[in-house]
């Protein structure tokens, strides 16, 4: 998921996820204690890990692991490799992994990794150097009964391959359970690589649905030209609906009549980049602004905040990436009756579909693409009216009853062993 550098309207995601956690258990009924022990990750590792870069200079990194919450079964989680990445950060997205796993009712808590390097500047034998001693820095806390991570920001399978196999170095043993989103012929699953986008898709179709909207009828916008962002634009293209805008970090392109999808897909290079090799390029304030019926942030975070909020013309969003829309834009979007249909739904895809690579792993039986892709959609379709459905019966934004049903299966777990 790539395509933007965080803007200047940042602001502290963890702080922003724990003043929604509250207000879910509170919305529920429970005790203090319970937003105690789920208001930050119950384990965090910070690494330094040495890489000999191809110049023979020692260059250090940090890292980082957050495991949110294991009442319920091991950790689950990706790791990003970026330039931005923090603490605060890591320990967000770790609690909206788990906010996932209980919408989809996978046998996981959220977890989360990240290393602050910036892999556009680095070679591969750089990259491979990194990903092998994050492993071997954090090897005591994973595994894969324990803490099981995945791709993110700027990783994909070759990181993930390089990952298992110095796990395996160090345990001794193959476990292929230890790590998703490998390539094939290491034991990934089929449909791995486009599951973020696809679940997605079905997430806009059954919204839009409910909205009174045919898929083949909408006009999109999709920020963000890295896996999740051109999957998206692809599917949706083969599904018949127009992509009149697609964006990535060097600004987006727009035609109102739609854009040739395919060969923008050809033309990207493996960070997600197209614009360079484009013209009419316009910013990307301007673009998450142009007509359109929906708009799909696959991008980075805060991309949709109180200074554009008020000129998004998009009826629907839904969100691909983790945490594109802030606090105060949600509401500015909910005033203008624009349904935002929240990450921590959307974008789920990728985990359900790692816990089938990770259930394939463990019993040594896999499964054909269409397989993947029908649980997938049936577990999305049933997600998707459950939430939008406790959005209508509480009376809240689809936001906060993700959070209500994502949270509630954890807060029992923590009841039942006596935690709380």
């Amino acid at each position: 998921m790539v395509g933007a550098t965080k803007p200047a309207h940042d602001t502290n995601i963890l702080t922003n996820t724990q003043a929604t956690i509250r207000e879910a258990l509170d919305r529920l009924g429970y005790e203090e204690a319970v937003y105690e022990l789920l208001m930050e990750p119950m384990r965090v590792m910070t690494v330094r890990i040495p890489v000999r870069m191809d110049d023979g200079h020692v260059e250090v990194f940090t890292g980082y692991r957050a495991q949110h919450n294991d009442a319920i079964g091991p950790t689950k989680g990706g790791v990003r490799f970026h330039p931005d990445v923090t603490l605060d950060e890591v320990k967000a997205l770790s609690i909206w992994m788990s906010l996932k796993c209980g919408i989809f009712n996978l046998p996981y808590g959220g977890a989360k990794g990240g290393i602050v390097c910036d892999p556009r500047s680095m070679s591969l034998s750089e990259q491979e150097r990194l990903a092998r001693g994050y492993v071997r820095a954090i090897s005591q806390i994973v595994g894969p009964a324990k803490d099981i991570p995945a791709p993110d920001v700027y990783t994909n399978s070759q990181i993930m391959a390089w990952m298992y196999d110095e796990y395996s170095r160090i345990r001794e043993f193959d476990s292929p359970g230890f790590i998703t989103g490998k390539p094939l012929v290491l034991g990934g699953s089929r449909g791995r690589e486009s599951a973020t986008a696809l679940g997605v898709v079905v997430a806009l179709r059954e919204t839009a649905e409910r909205m009174g909207k045919k898929l083949s009828e909408l006009r999109v916008l999709v920020q963000g030209f890295g896996n999740v962002g051109s999957n998206v634009a692809r599917i949706l293209h083969e599904l018949g609906a127009t992509v009149v805008g697609i964006s990535d970090a060097g600004g987006g392109v727009y035609n109102e009549n739609g854009l040739p999808i395919p060969e923008l897909i050809e033309e990207k290079d493996s960070f997600g980049m197209v614009t360079p090799r484009l013209s009419g390029v316009i910013p990307t304030e301007e673009f998450l602004t142009k007509p359109c019926d929906v708009l799909v942030p696959a991008a980075l975070e805060n991309q949709i905040h109180e200074g554009n909020a008020d000129k998004i013309q998009a009826s629907l969003i839904v969100e691909a990436a983790n945490g594109p829309t802030t606090p105060e834009a949600d509401q500015i979007l909910h005033e203008r009756g624009i349904v935002v249909v929240p990450d921590v739904l959307a974008n789920a895809g990728g985990v359900t579909v790692s816990y089938f690579e990770w259930v394939q792993n463990n019993q040594g039986f896999y499964w054909t693409e269409d397989e993947v892709n029908q649980r997938l959609e049936n577990m999305m379709v049933q997600s998707v009216h459950n939430i939008l459905d406790t959005a209508e019966r509480y009376d809240s934004l689809p936001r906060m009853a993700a959070y209500m049903v994502g949270i509630r299966p954890f807060a029992e777990a923590m009841r039942w062993r006596g935690w709380v």
